[in-house]
């Protein structure tokens, strides 16, 4: 239950850091923000534990969150489109 919490957390915080990083203009509002942030942390952190690369917790976990929300923040700019 808590690393599901911890993700959520980490989740709101890496799509404002790939919304910051990310460049371009995005005409959606800081709950979509949120919302792909969640989603790219909840697919970066159960990917990266899967395969191996990084345990829960470290470090490279919420790198991975930020990457992946970012990936997400660009998908859904093409997708809008």
């Amino acid at each position: 239950m808590m690393s599901i919490l911890g993700t959520l957390f980490i989740g709101l915080i890496a799509g404002f850091v790939a919304r910051m990083l990310k460049p371009g203009n995005d005409s959606m509002g800081w709950i979509m923000t949120a919302v792909l942030g969640v989603a790219g942390s909840f697919v970066a952190s159960y990917l990266g534990a899967a395969l191996g690369l990084y345990a829960p917790g470290q470090v490279a976990g919420f790198i991975a969150s930020v990457i992946g929300a970012i990936l997400i923040l660009v998908v859904w700019g093409m997708l809008k489109k």
